[in-house]
């Protein structure tokens, strides 16, 4: 492969920093509470109203809305809300009898309470509010508790508590950033503290979602919205340009991405781009040419099975192929957060309303996890029970495999059981013994 245009910066870059001061906003917030949150509300985004959302200002987002947005909400709405429905019901409960009086089961059981962060700076993410609420709401949470950007001096976006609204989230704080993220984490404002934090966000609150993270779960470890393009030579620079260009407004750090093997497709799109982000208004215009110069590559490749094994390397949060063949694609490409196949849809489209979630891995993170579902929100919990003659099968090999790895105190819980159920059997408890070490050296000098 061959670089057309390769990228100054990546993803890692500016990450210390932004830990150090994330792990001191977190631990003063800890220290201080809900003190610590409005002054950093006041602060950091001028905020100086009550942190706990009023039914009053959700009645006045429904009053004030438009009734074609409150409709086009309602759609995204609808179509995440089914799509996380059937994945929900796509998950099963089960008993099985591994053998005679020997049952084990799963059980499906909805975690208690989900803090969702809800991105509002220089954006309204109101469809981010129905991908990780409604999720949430569609998974059987019991508390459903959002937090999100509240700004001098209007407050929280309308369209945003609307969204919450048609979500039925339990409550929803006026914090964002990384006091927003720790009002979650540490229950502050609600007494409930969250069992798993969702929701995008910037490189503050990615980096206070991984900090605290085994406190709390998290749905993935993310970082700035990553998409890659893979073009033949059927696409069309201009749909790719205009693709590219729409992704890198998310941020100056949004890495935008091209592998094609058309020398010809790329070319084009090199000279596209510039264009098309000069069109666009302030600020989407800034913040796409800075993503653009220090983050954008364009990749010439060999073939499609080139192509693919470099995508795969990158692992991108968004993935969309403009490329004959779709099957052909859907079957070999691994590693990605979701896929887009063909020109009719495009990463707009699933950021929105389309259905699929739309928070997914950033930063390689596509090789180990895919994005926000209903099973980041629901607990597979296994059992089982036995009867005494499936005790009389098990426990001696129990004990043989425990006094094996050297675990005496394992393998009496299982003596115990034979010596009460059947006190006149005779039973191998113990195994072979013999020395591996010494095996070992035997088999060397041999």
């Amino acid at each position: 492969m061959k670089y057309l245009k390769q990228a100054s910066y990546t993803s890692a870059s500016n990450n210390e920093e932004t830990s150090d001061t994330v792990a001191e906003l977190l631990s003063e917030i800890e220290r201080n509470g809900e003190d610590a949150v409005r002054h950093y509300n006041a602060n950091l985004d001028g905020w100086m109203g009550e942190v706990i959302v009023s039914q009053a200002s959700f009645d006045r987002a429904n009053r004030i809305l438009p009734n074609s947005v409150k409709e086009d909400l309602q759609f995204a709405h609808s179509k995440v809300h089914a799509f996380a429905k059937r994945q929900r019901d796509s998950m099963q409960e089960f008993e099985i009898e591994l053998s005679d009086g020997l049952v084990a089961g799963q059980r499906l059981i909805p975690i208690t309470t989900a803090g969702c962060y809800v991105p509002g700076g220089r954006y309204a993410h109101a469809a981010s509010a129905i991908m990780s609420a409604g999720t949430a709401n569609a998974a059987g949470v019991e508390n459903v508790i959002a937090t999100t950007p509240a700004r001098a001096p209007d407050g929280i976006h309308p369209a945003i508590l609307y969204a919450l609204d048609l979500c039925k989230v339990t409550t929803t704080l006026a914090a964002g950033g990384v006091q927003g993220v720790a009002s979650l984490a540490f229950g502050l404002f609600t007494g409930k503290p969250a069992d798993i934090i969702v929701g995008p966000g910037n490189r503050f609150v990615a980096e206070a979602k991984r900090i605290l993270f085994g406190q709390v779960g998290i749905d993935v470890l993310a970082g700035p919205t990553e998409s890659l393009i893979i073009a033949d030579d059927t696409a069309d620079p201009d749909v790719i340009a205009a693709d590219l260009a729409g992704q890198a407004e998310h941020g100056q750090d949004s890495p935008v991405w091209l592998i094609t093997y058309s020398e010809a497709v790329a070319k084009a799109v090199l000279l596209k781009i510039p264009q098309v982000i000069q069109s666009l208004p302030d600020p989407a215009r800034t913040v796409a040419d800075s993503a653009w110069h220090n983050y954008g590559e364009v990749i010439i490749v060999a073939d499609r099975e080139e192509a693919c094994s470099v995508s795969d390397a990158y692992a991108p949060e968004h993935l969309h192929v403009q490329a004959s063949d779709l099957d052909w694609w859907l079957k070999h490409l691994h590693n990605y957060g979701s896929l887009f196949l063909g020109e009719e849809t495009t990463v707009a489209f699933g950021d929105k309303c389309s259905g699929p979630n739309h928070i997914l891995p950033t930063k390689r993170a596509a090789r180990y996890t895919g994005g926000l579902s209903v099973s980041k929100f629901v607990k597979v919990l296994t059992y089982q029970r036995m009867t005494r003659e499936a005790t009389e099968q098990v426990a001696p090999v129990a004990a043989r495999i425990s006094r094996l790895e050297g675990m005496e105190g394992h393998a009496r819980t299982a003596d115990v059981r034979i010596e009460k159920y059947f006190p006149s059997g005779e039973y191998d408890l113990n195994g072979p013994n013999f020395d591996w070490t010494a095996s070992e050296i035997d088999d060397e000098n041999t």
